[in-house]
């Protein structure tokens, strides 16, 4: 498959075009982490964390299946009760230097020879995300598609802690980190960074020599982006996080007595494959 878009051919002026796509979601999740133990597996509002990220990936419309690569048993569990396919993470996959291309790249070669079933577009979610926008999934999925991108991030707004407001150390001594005399937040160059909510990318990607290369390399030359706010992702690496993300959920009206999700709960993908309607401009 040469590309997502690429398979997408014009054949009537001015009518629409479908092309159908096997995206898998691979869920992430590692027992090992230093700061927050199994960290996957803490309650937040009466439910583990890793449940919130398995009830994200069920709710897409444009996903046609659900893996979990780990090695904590306890989130195996959390899993399995949702009716989701556990891969069992190898020792070497589950370290701090393991890369997430080659994870990611072992739950898709071992869906593929399990399923039989060729995956043409992955979605990575990673597990100690609980917050995320609705419907953010299937906006990456389908910007995907639509554009013939080879990845799809989610991104938010750089504030406070802007390049040009930051400062190196010499001793006790302030130093700029890029020169510059701006005072007002209206004035800063608008930058973003990955909140780490949804990474989509063509199965292609995560194959190409620059994806052994370069552990950035699977992005691909054509990297896209979703924006969002700060809020609509939080990332639990520290304890306060789970306090931040509990705020939010609350907000949300996320924050009940909602059980953990279970296989009942998932929605169908559209068709057998996520169908999209692409728009060609003339």
């Amino acid at each position: 498959m040469g590309g997502l878009q690429g398979r997408v051919q014009a054949t009537d002026r001015g009518r629409p075009i479908y092309v159908s796509v096997h995206t898998l979601a691979v869920i992430m999740a590692r027992a090992g982490s230093k700061g927050l133990p199994d960290k996957c597996s803490l309650p937040l509002c009466g439910r583990p964390l890793i449940s919130y990220t398995i009830g994200h990936a069920q709710e897409a419309r444009l996903v046609n299946a659900i893996v979990l690569t780990t090695d904590s048993a306890s989130a195996k569990s959390v899993a399995q009760a949702a009716g989701i396919q556990v891969i069992d993470r190898p020792a070497e996959l589950a370290g701090d230097s393991a890369a997430v291309v080659d994870t990611v790249r072992h739950a898709v070669e071992t869906y593929e020879r399990q399923t039989g079933q060729q995956v043409d577009a992955v979605v990575i979610l990673y597990g100690n995300i609980p917050v995320r926008a609705p419907g953010v999934v299937d906006r990456c999925v389908d910007h995907l598609v639509r554009t013939g991108c080879d990845s799809v991030r989610t991104v938010a707004p750089v504030t406070k802690q802007h390049p040009d407001w930051i400062h190196r150390l010499e001793g006790d001594k302030l130093v700029q980190f890029r020169p510059n005399t701006i005072h007002r937040r209206q004035d800063l160059e608008p930058l973003y960074y990955h909140d780490g909510a949804v990474i989509a990318v063509k199965r292609d990607s995560l194959f190409t020599p620059e994806a052994f290369e370069n552990p950035h390399g699977f992005f691909g030359r054509d990297r896209r982006a979703i924006v969002q706010t700060p809020e609509d992702a939080v990332d639990v690496d520290a304890r306060v996080d789970l306090f931040l993300a509990e705020a939010i959920l609350r907000a949300r009206g996320e924050g009940g007595t909602a059980g953990p999700p279970t296989a009942a709960g998932r929605r169908p993908p559209f068709a057998a494959g996520a169908v999209h309607a692409v728009a060609h401009d003339e």
